[in-house]
């Protein structure tokens, strides 16, 4: 009985490391992540792409309120796998700490110092008693002195940066197929295509416009841009991603 209490007093408590020094509240914020519908984010010569899975659950649902990709500043875009409202929170964090920069010093924040500064901000809460992580991880890309960049945010509060991810649910096989077919030297239409071709690898080799959010943040322009659904529909037929249902008819 002794050893069931201190495993659960283990489990429980944010604070405790495990015998094998593991925070298992970590862990279970990972699998909330594992849990959400997919991320990816591709930085290419041209910039950096954003693209996400939207699957929307039910006809009578709002596309437009399904939000997974934000910006954060006109330079910098975010995309999240895991808890929405938990993202939400991290991303009106990071706004705040853009215009804070913006104020204090005059000049746009780094990509690689606003995702240090949100990863700062996700580490309080694995060390605090009392609270939880959050149960999200983040994809940050943008341009920093015209070179993109790409980060991802870890529930431990940990920054990775990459040249391309996936985060959320079928990490595995979307990541197999970014590694297998990523092209550094690909311009932005390029990194476009593959991060939608990424997506349909998982859903039937298919996408529909409105169950997909894309969005491209330019390395010339520096500018933010997100697509909405007939532009993505326009690169799904240019890319023969297209779901036109005609499957579904036949049956």
């Amino acid at each position: 009985m002794q050893g069931q209490a201190q495993q659960q007093a283990y489990d429980r408590g944010i604070t405790i490391f495990s015998p094998d020094g593991r925070l298992y509240q970590v862990e279970y914020a990972r699998e909330a992540v594992k849990r959400g519908t997919a991320s990816i984010g591709i930085r290419t010569a041209g910039g950096v792409v954003l693209a996400v899975d939207k699957r929307i659950p039910s006809p009578l649902l709002e596309d437009s309120s399904v939000e997974k990709i934000h910006k954060a500043d006109d330079h910098i875009g975010i995309a999240s796998a895991g808890h929405v409202a938990d993202a939400r929170q991290l991303i009106d964090f990071a706004r705040r700490q853009s215009q804070v920069n913006h104020l204090r010093y005059g000049e746009p924040i780094g990509v690689e110092t606003l995702t240090k500064t949100v990863t700062d901000h996700i580490q309080q809460y694995t060390q605090v008693g009392g609270a939880r992580p959050f149960g999200v991880a983040l994809i940050v890309g943008g341009i920093e002195n015209g070179e993109p960049r790409l980060f991802e945010t870890d529930p431990s509060g940990t920054p990775y940066e990459w040249k391309a991810l996936a985060v959320g649910a079928e990490r595995g096989e979307l990541q197999g197929f970014l590694e297998e077919h990523y092209d550094e030297e690909a311009d932005l239409d390029g990194g476009v295509a593959l991060a939608l071709e990424a997506l349909a690898s998982v859903n039937d080799d298919s996408l529909l416009p409105n169950e997909v959010g894309l969005a491209t943040i330019d390395a010339e322009t520096e500018t933010f841009v997100q697509f909405e659904d007939d532009e993505i529909e326009t690169y799904l037929e240019e890319n023969e991603l297209l779901d036109t249902g005609e499957d579904a008819d036949d049956e």
